[in-house]
């Protein structure tokens, strides 16, 4: 690479890191290890940074207060690295501001796989908003919700909603295609792409999140309804 995509490692155990560091640095990245969120932070400080490995089980703190606290300061892609692989540890690692999700023990190829598809998706995601087409719509409104979507804004009343990349594109995407129906396949092609090695259960994750920030009961969402057999649909 002329200009190497730069990673975070923050991982406590050595042998893992270096798995990680050898094979990133032989893909191309430049590779940067701590071993713990103090760490973290100082590195963080410095910038420059293209995407974070993060660790669950780090010492002395809780790995999603750890991934909350990243979030507030970069709005780089995040890839969780544990061995917490129930269902409600990835519901909550997304609400922590996670962008994927990777369990250990993994194959080095499939961590860099993943590496290169956040990279990708997150470029796309940049070009996407920088490059809006002069007649798009800039801010779309349902009930009290405001999405912006040139500023990549969510707004409930005077209220800012803080979503991750993912969370905004698949909420806008929904939003601009209001009324419509679509399967949770379609929807992860669509924000996720071919190239990204998760499946479609991924979808199911982020639009709780997402209603969880958006919906007054989340539990009985009337913005973004599911449609039993079919997929999902923005009502607006």
């Amino acid at each position: 690479m002329a200009d190497k995509k730069r990673v975070l490692i923050v991982e406590d155990d050595e042998n893992i890191s270096m798995v990680e560091e050898t094979y990133l640095e032989a893909s191309g990245y430049d590779a940067v290890v701590v071993r713990d969120a103090e760490g973290a932070e100082r590195e963080l400080d410095k910038g420059g940074f293209d995407l974070i490995l993060l660790d669950l089980m780090l010492p002395g703190k809780n790995g999603y207060d750890i991934c909350c606290n990243i979030r507030e300061k970069v709005d780089i892609p995040i890839l969780m690295v544990t061995a917490r692989t129930e269902t409600v540890d990835k519901i909550r690692g997304f609400g922590a501001g996670a962008d994927d999700y990777i369990a250990k023990p993994f194959d080095p190829a499939e961590l860099v796989a993943r590496v290169n598809a956040n990279l990708r998706q997150n470029e796309r995601a940049q070009k996407n908003a920088s490059h809006q087409s002069d007649n798009a719509q800039d801010e779309i409104i349902i009930d009290d919700l405001r999405i912006l979507t040139k500023s990549w804004k969510v707004y409930k009343g005077d209220r800012e909603i803080k979503l991750t990349n993912r969370e905004f594109e698949l909420l806008k995407f929904m939003a601009v295609n209001s009324n419509i129906v679509f399967s949770k396949e379609q929807l992860f092609e669509k924000i996720w792409g071919y190239d990204y090695t998760g499946d479609s259960a991924t979808v199911m994750v982020h639009i709780n999140r997402i209603r969880e920030k958006i919906e007054d009961d989340s539990k009985n969402p009337k913005i973004l309804e599911t449609v039993w057999g079919a997929g999902y649909r923005l009502n607006a």
